[in-house]
C-alpha cells in the first residue's frame, strides 16, 4: 500500500477504544481505509466510513470473510491487496449498499454482509455466554445444547411496511448473499440492487434442520417448501428475548429496524 504512493498509519481494531480511532481517523481526512483481517474487522471499519466519502478496502485474512468475498475482491489477501492498491494508485472507486440497523435503546449500527436473527444467533449467544471449553469446541457444544432446545419462535415481521406474523427457526436479512465463511443464506442478495433479501426457515424439527443446514453452502436451501424470502427496502423485526449477529459480530436486541442504504461505502476495486 505504500508503494501505491500514500502514508500508511496502522491502526488497531479489537476493541470499541480501537474501533473509536478509526472513526476519528476519517474525521480528520484519512484518504482512505483499509481493514486486513475477517468479517468482525470489516463490521468494525464500516462503522468509521459507512456514509463518508473514504474509500474502503478489505484484505479477506479472517475465518470468514464474507463481505469482501461478496463484493468481488479475490478470497486470497495478497490479491485483494494488489487489487486495492492499483484502485489507490489510480484513484478508482465503486459504490456498495449497507445495512443500516436501530434498536429500540443501542442507537444505530451499520453491517455489510448479513443479519442474523435465529438459530444461528441463538447458538453465538450461547457461546459467548460459555467459559468452557475453549476453541471451536464451545460453539459445537453451544449447537448441541441449542439443538436439544430448538423450537420455532413467533416473529414479527413488517416489509416496507406490511406486517406478518411467521414461526420460524431461521431469520436472516442480507445485504449480501453470505455468512458463516460461505455459508449462502441469502442466496440472491445483491449489495447493488438497494434492497435487503429476508430468508425464513420456518418450523423445522432437529432432523429436518440439520439435513437442511449444509445446503446453505449452496444456496439451495431457499428451494425447502419450509423456506421462504423476501426482499424489502426497510425490514422491521421483532421477537421476544433474541439478540441479532450482524456480520457474525453481537450487535443489537430484538426489535430492529432495518433500511438498505444504496451507494453507502465506495470500495476500493
Amino acid at each position: 500500500l505504500a508503494d501505491a504512493g500514500r502514508p500508511v498509519r496502522l491502526l488497531e481494531a479489537h476493541t470499541p477504544a480501537e474501533a473509536e480511532a478509526l472513526r476519528d481517523a476519517g474525521a480528520d481526512g484519512a484518504g482512505a481505509l483499509v481493514a486486513v483481517g475477517g468479517d468482525g474487522t470489516v463490521h468494525r471499519a464500516l462503522q468509521a466510513v459507512a456514509g463518508t466519502a473514504v474509500p474502503f478496502g478489505p484484505v479477506p485474512a479472517g475465518t470468514g470473510n464474507d463481505f469482501a468475498v461478496d463484493t468481488g475482491f479475490p478470497a486470497d489477501p495478497l490479491a485483494a491487496v494488489d487489487v486495492i492498491a492499483t484502485a489507490l494508485r489510480e484513484g478508482r472507486s465503486r459504490p456498495v449498499d449497507l445495512a443500516r440497523m436501530t434498536g429500540a435503546e443501542d442507537g444505530d449500527r451499520w453491517y455489510g454482509a448479513v443479519l442474523a436473527a435465529g438459530f444461528d444467533a441463538i447458538v453465538n449467544e450461547r457461546a459467548n455466554r460459555m467459559r468452557w471449553p475453549r476453541g471451536p469446541r464451545r460453539y459445537d457444544l453451544a449447537i448441541l445444547v441449542e439443538l436439544a432446545r430448538l423450537r420455532p419462535r413467533r416473529y414479527t415481521l413488517r416489509l416496507d411496511g406490511e406486517e406478518q406474523q411467521v414461526d420460524a427457526v431461521l431469520v436472516a436479512v442480507g445485504n449480501a448473499a453470505s455468512y458463516g465463511g460461505g455459508m449462502r443464506i441469502c442466496p440472491d442478495a445483491d449489495p447493488t440492487d438497494g434492497l435487503l433479501d429476508v430468508v425464513v426457515g420456518g418450523r423445522f424439527d432437529r432432523r429436518t434442520l440439520m439435513r437442511v443446514k449444509p445446503r446453505i453452502y449452496q444456496g439451495t436451501h431457499v428451494e425447502h417448501p419450509l423456506v421462504r424470502s423476501y426482499r424489502a427496502r426497510t425490514v422491521e423485526l421483532a421477537a421476544e428475548g433474541i439478540t441479532t449477529y450482524a456480520d457474525g459480530e453481537r450487535a443489537l436486541d430484538l426489535p430492529v429496524r432495518i433500511i438498505a442504504v444504496p451507494r453507502a461505502v465506495r470500495l476500493l476495486r
